[in-house]
């Protein structure tokens, strides 16, 4: 079993590496998470870190190794992507737990050492898919208990994000879609079928991805950065049933009770209140005191897998085309 910090009401230290835009909003989170206590940030640069230190109120350090030093229980890695096996294997290798920004890592080898790595350890590791705890998406969840899904569509749209580098599409929106059909349906993705293009952009901006679950689900995701204004929801259609949530305003609407006049029934659920980011961390303070977390690094594996499945098809050359033949004059 996984051990936590000592003493069954001491709170868990927490460290955040790395403090962009999903560091800060980690960091600013623990300031007050009960059962935590931040530690501090770490960032390599000087005048990031200090700005972000200024905010919080926080201890700010350079490294990595001095949060450690500092006495943390557990890290936060939220340094880029290309960075995560690194880190996250330092920090495993020290006995820390550890929640993985998403991407778990960037390639499918990498993700499954740090899993291997933190087993051997025994320490817990988690994996930051943060739309898993938007009420919108537990209230979807909650409507389709017990049903029998036929398809899920999801659309996660919006403009160009400046900040915006080293990945496309696939990696930034539609990985956290991916993640939420395998939720849905309690099953992985079998099959995969991508169109991706590069429009504007140096690397992909479109996607239309299809996919069928193992148990038989049809799912799409529709994902750019091309459109003038953010969206995000998902449809999943049911035997007996039809939801909508719109996982931005967090509405979810049930459709049943259909007639064979073409009537039928429908009502708003209720949807809890919270903050995603928060619920996830109160999650990982669970997981690091004993609980199964909530997103396990094998569920970050196969989240990253399927995106580089629906990445490979850029790599490979398009089929010749086939030639109509007009069927012979009989």
């Amino acid at each position: 079993m996984v051990q936590g910090p000592s003493g069954a009401d001491s709170p868990v230290r927490v460290g955040v590496v790395g403090v962009g835009i999903m560091g800060y909003n980690h960091a600013r989170v623990l300031t007050d998470l009960p059962g935590a206590e931040l530690v501090g940030i770490a960032d390599p640069d000087e005048v990031q870190r200090g700005k972000v230190a200024a905010m919080l109120g926080c201890h700010a350090v350079a490294s990595m190794d001095e949060l450690i030093d500092a006495g943390a229980d557990a890290l936060v890695i939220a340094a880029p992507t290309h960075l995560h096996h690194e880190v996250a294997l330092k920090a495993i290798a020290a006995g820390r737990h550890v929640l993985v920004e998403k991407p778990i890592a960037p390639t499918v080898a990498e993700a499954e050492a740090i899993v291997a790595a933190a087993q051997a350890k025994g320490v817990a590791l988690m994996v930051g898919h943060v739309e898993r705890f938007n009420p919108a998406v537990e209230a979807v969840k909650a409507a389709i208990r017990d049903e029998e899904i036929l398809s899920i569509g999801i659309t996660r749209v919006g403009p160009f994000p400046p900040r915006m580098s080293n990945v496309g599409v696939v990696i930034d929106l539609a990985v956290h879609d991916i993640d939420l059909i395998c939720y849905f349906t309690g099953s992985q993705i079998a099959e995969v079928q991508p169109q991706v293009k590069a429009a504007v952009a140096e690397r992909e901006d479109i996607a239309l991805l299809q996919f069928r679950t193992a148990n038989g689900v049809l799912a799409h995701i529709n994902t750019n950065w091309l459109t003038p204004f953010k969206a995000r929801t998902v449809h999943v259609a049911t035997r007996k049933k039809y939801v909508i949530g719109d996982l931005l305003t967090r509405q979810v609407t049930e459709y049943f009770d259909y007639k064979p006049d073409g009537s039928y029934s429908m009502r708003h659920l209720p949807v809890a209140y919270g903050e995603p980011l928060r619920l996830e961390l109160t999650r990982f303070v669970e997981a690091v005191r004993g609980e199964v977390p909530a997103v396990t690094g094998e569920d970050g594996v196969a989240a990253i897998a399927t995106a580089m499945r629906c990445l490979a098809s850029l790599e490979s050359p398009p089929a010749d085309p086939v030639p109509f033949r007009a069927r012979a004059a009989g």
